[in-house]
């Protein structure tokens, strides 16, 4: 759906009125006029809906004369759906504990869109939000083409929805790149077995492959938290922090044999000398840095590295030619590596809202008709199209990147316009094929119930346990052996707890 150009820039007239401002919130309300809005269904009074949500704005810029509430792209909606909308975006430092201030104020906003499951989980016991059902069969057809079945188990409980969700259309993160010119003026094929592998980084770590004379260069690396090692770990099929199912039970992977074989792998690489020693106090800008500076030929980077930390370091050296790799194939034949959850966001509604209907009419627009708009800016402004591409004008793209902050309140699954976005940005950097490899092997998360109160309770704790033991483990600072106490100490500390809350939910 194209914009109304005889509005100009829709930006409308707007009434400016300051209000207060609850502890994290900065609150503006506007209302909009325009002529060219479509006819939509009131209140049943006759008047147009008037709601109130609350987005992440992530920290993105305005031009200058623009905020949250007057823009040409909330203007876009306003127009669509005949509705009053007033838009609040917390500071995106400290968005969860805003969205508490907010839950626990007497003022609550029509919706709300929370990235946090467990926030999500805590407030539907709590019996604060609205279901959807009905609404959703009555007003969000467009809801129910878009989520896929998987998606909306997540956010029901016993047989009420309680979120219409914002799906991750990215399959996974990680995929492996390696400098092809090292590659090549050491003699090397790309790798495909975890042996290979280790005999390329090997080689990478010793035999000076940028011929600087140095001994500068590393094999391999990692970032804090064992960041960067889901390719190397899925060769033995599974993934850290993942529900995968045993003798038709659901288990914690991080607790299986098969994760004491793949830190056993690391462990042996870090013996070598082939992983950066600095690995566990790498914070990703630690990486990118290194990455660009010429000291890495090979790394476990997200899918769209080819326009950040590998172009910067083309940009730097002329000879730098990266390629990806096909994931490290595991003792059993296994291949793979992490797989993102459906679901992103949760878009709730407090049980007070007096327009429930209105926002599920919005959002159900948001991710229809309105999402190509939202997602690439308005055509012969933002983008046009060439040879039936499209094709991105990218000072009016960044320009209006702040429209990011409602396309990604509601992602459909799959939509063709994503590859479209990606193509636009270059197609030298291959976003979609990326994509389409991580999806081959993507190992997904099989627990899809809401989180369990146990999750809420001991989640933080025997994640941090997880990531000290495993990093000393490869560290050599504890033997291989400190496994088996881990596991232990899981199960006792609640993750027995957990497992038996997951079996009885899924």
């Amino acid at each position: 759906m194209k914009r109304n150009k005889s509005n100009g820039s829709s930006m409308g007239i707007y009434m400016k009125r300051s209000v207060t401002v609850l502890a994290l919130a900065a609150l503006f309300i506007v209302t909009a006029c325009s002529s060219g809005a479509k006819e939509a269904a009131t209140d049943g009074t006759g008047e147009k809906p008037s709601i109130e949500i609350v987005l992440n704005n992530a920290g993105r810029k305005f031009p200058e004369g623009m905020d949250e509430n007057k823009n040409p792209y909330i203007d876009y909606i306003r127009e669509n759906t005949n509705m009053d909308i007033k838009l609040t975006t917390p500071p995106a430092d400290g968005y969860g504990e805003a969205l508490n201030v907010i839950m626990a104020s007497g003022d609550l906003p029509d919706m709300i869109l929370s990235y946090d499951p467990n926030w999500f989980e805590s407030y539907v016991r709590q019996k604060a939000l609205t279901p959807l059902n009905d609404l959703i069969d009555q007003y969000g057809q467009n809801l129910k083409k878009n989520i896929p079945e998987e998606a909306w188990k997540t956010v029901t409980v016993d047989g009420k929805i309680y979120a219409i969700p914002s799906l991750n259309p990215i399959p996974g993160n990680e995929i492996i790149f390696a400098r092809k010119d090292w590659l090549d003026k050491l003699g090397l094929k790309a790798p495909k077995t975890l042996e290979e592998y280790k005999n390329v980084m090997r080689a990478f770590a010793q035999e000076d492959p940028d011929g600087n004379g140095k001994n500068d260069t590393f094999g391999l690396i990692l970032q804090e938290n064992l960041g960067k090692t889901a390719p190397f770990i899925g060769a033995w099929g599974i993934q850290r922090g993942q529900w995968t199912e045993r003798d038709g039970k659901l288990v914690m992977s991080s607790t299986l044999p098969e994760m004491k074989e793949a830190l056993a792998y690391l462990a042996d690489l870090y013996k070598e000398k082939l992983i950066d020693p600095e690995w566990a106090l790498n914070k990703m800008a630690n990486v990118d840095e290194k990455v660009a500076s010429g000291k890495v030929g090979l790394f476990s980077g997200n899918w769209y590295d080819t326009r950040g930390p590998i172009l910067t370091n083309q940009k730097n050296d002329a000879n730098a030619e990266w390629i990806t790799l096909e994931y490290p194939t595991g003792p059993d034949g296994k291949q793979g590596t992490w797989g993102n959850n459906y679901v992103s966001g949760y878009n709730v509604i407090p049980i007070t809202s007096k327009s429930p209907d209105a926002v599920i009419r919005m959002l159900d627009f948001m991710i229809g008709d309105g999402y190509r708009t939202l997602v690439l800016g308005f055509e012969g402004e933002v983008w046009n199209t060439q040879d039936g591409k499209v094709v991105t004008n990218f000072d009016e793209h960044n320009k209006h990147i702040y429209r990011q902050t409602l396309s990604e309140a509601i992602v459909p699954f799959e939509a063709e316009v994503s590859r479209d976005r990606l193509d636009s940005l270059g197609m030298e950097f291959k976003l979609n094929e990326i994509i389409d490899q991580i999806n081959t092997v993507a190992i997904r998360n099989q627990y899809l119930g809401v989180p369990t109160a146990g999750m809420g309770k001991y989640g933080p704790k025997l994640g941090k346990m997880e990531n000290e033991i495993f990093t000393k483990i490869i560290m050599g600072d504890l033997p291989l052996d400190a496994f088996d106490q881990f596991v232990e100490d899981w199960k006792k500390n609640g993750g027995e707890e957990i497992t038996n809350e997951v079996n009885q939910n899924n």
